[in-house]
């Protein structure tokens, strides 16, 4: 169809308006979500501190409160905020995999982000084993998909931007975000939204940044292997690693959905007591510790990779077990951090096997092998990890790690974590009457 000059030129205008207006509601968006995780990650560190304070005057109080609290979150996550239980990072693989905007919206919206928020912080106030990490996708999913609206067309893009820029935030790790996004959320590489993925990280990254200033989430460390015989360490951290944290997924998978018998009857029909039961569980945890196990592991990591906490062998075995009952109970809270010092524990029980080689370098190649057997995403294990200490010496022997470990994890669950469980929620949606 013919048009004048003046015709043209309007129309073009109006496209160009609109393309700025989409690009600035982006930029916006992305900025919130960096917004949302900084103050996530202090709101955490209060509740953590705390609970802390709480344990000083009353050491034994965590055997009341924290089955009382799983109990509480567990009734509230139910009835105020569904969909929002365990890590979030299942919610957002799942929203992007949906394909109606009101399916969508039972996995990631404004409510879902302020519940997850919410009941994250009261999991780390009464003692939780649980990171904010993986809450900080499905906040950032949340937000970035309520930017959808306006522009329908990009919905799983912005998710998955949105999902990027939590992570990156969260640990400031730019580059782990993005391969974050690409390794696990969306399992490929999409021309279309590199873009839009890229773009939420900086401004994620960015904000972090301007808020919290340059830093390594676990310090920087320059450990690294010397000799020959200090390698036998990688393949013996990555099979064992990759087994352990593939045990790991698996309980979470099976529990509480798969238990047979009455055990399984009883959970199903019984889910506040059942957090409950896991709360007492996660209490007892805790004081045979010595406290060590609460929250997220941040310090008790941050501490055994720089060699100032020697922690004894019971922190490991204890701290699996705490997370594992924090996740099963279903109260909203992450696997990431509590993961992390999972491996950091276990590195530290290998170095003993291998006196001759640096501590702090056993500990990240038992951080690597174990998270990369619970969420079967070898490069994002070893990029985020080798981001938070920045240490590029030790790449080869994390990459080496991760890629035992991947295929050790494999032998045990056969499926990542993540998105095994999030199958669970695309059937949750699809159930729903349209």
């Amino acid at each position: 169809m013919w048009l004048n000059p003046r015709h043209r030129h309007l129309r073009l205008l109006r496209a160009l308006s609109r393309r700025w207006q989409r690009r600035l509601i982006f930029t916006g968006g992305a900025l919130i979500v960096g917004l949302a995780a900084v103050g996530l990650a202090r709101a955490a560190d209060m509740a953590m501190h705390d609970f802390r304070q709480i344990l000083k005057h009353a050491p034994y109080i965590a055997v009341v409160l924290t089955p009382f609290g799983f109990g509480l979150i567990a009734w509230l996550t139910d009835r105020y905020f569904p969909n929002t239980g365990g890590s979030g990072i299942p919610q957002a693989i799942a929203a992007r995999a949906l394909k109606t905007s009101e399916e969508r919206t039972l996995l990631v919206s404004l409510r879902a982000a302020i519940g997850k928020i919410l009941m994250t912080l009261l999991g780390l106030l009464v003692g939780g084993s649980i990171g904010r990490e993986g809450p900080t996708v499905q906040v950032g999913a949340s937000l970035m998909f309520e930017i959808g609206r306006l522009t329908p067309r990009r919905q799983p893009g912005l998710i998955l931007a949105g999902a990027a820029a939590g992570v990156a935030a969260a640990f400031n790790t730019p580059l782990a975000g993005i391969v974050f996004a690409i390794e696990e959320i969306s399992r490929s590489f999409e021309a279309r939204t590199s873009g839009l993925i890229i773009g939420a990280v900086i401004i994620g990254g960015m904000t972090s940044l301007a808020l919290l200033g340059d830093y390594t989430y676990f310090g920087s460390t320059a450990a690294m292997l010397g000799s020959y015989s200090d390698w036998l360490c990688v393949p013996v951290c990555g099979v064992v690693g990759g087994i352990f944290g593939g045990c790991f997924s698996r309980l979470l998978i099976e529990v509480p959905r798969y238990v047979p018998g009455r055990i399984g009857g009883w959970i199903k029909n019984n889910p506040i007591l059942f957090a409950a039961a896991c709360g007492l569980g996660v209490a007892i945890c805790g004081i045979l510790s010595g406290d060590t196990i609460w929250g997220t592991g941040y310090a008790q990591a941050r501490g055994l990779v720089h060699g100032v906490n020697h922690l004894g062998w019971q922190f490991t075995p204890l701290k699996f077990l705490a997370t594992v009952l924090s996740s099963v109970s279903g109260i909203p809270g992450g696997i990431f951090s509590p993961s992390l010092a999972v491996g950091a524990g276990f590195g530290a029980d290998v170095a003993r096997l291998f006196p001759s080689a640096p501590l702090g370098a056993i500990v990240l190649i038992g951080m690597v092998s174990y998270f990369a057997g619970v969420v079967q995403a070898p490069i994002t294990s070893f990029v985020i990890v080798s981001e938070m200490v920045d240490n590029h010496q030790m790449l080869v022997p994390l990459m080496a790690a991760a890629l035992i470990a991947n295929a050790c994890s494999k032998l045990v669950c056969r499926e990542g974590v993540y998105h095994a469980l999030s199958h669970r929620y695309l059937e949750v949606a699809r159930r729903q009457p349209s």
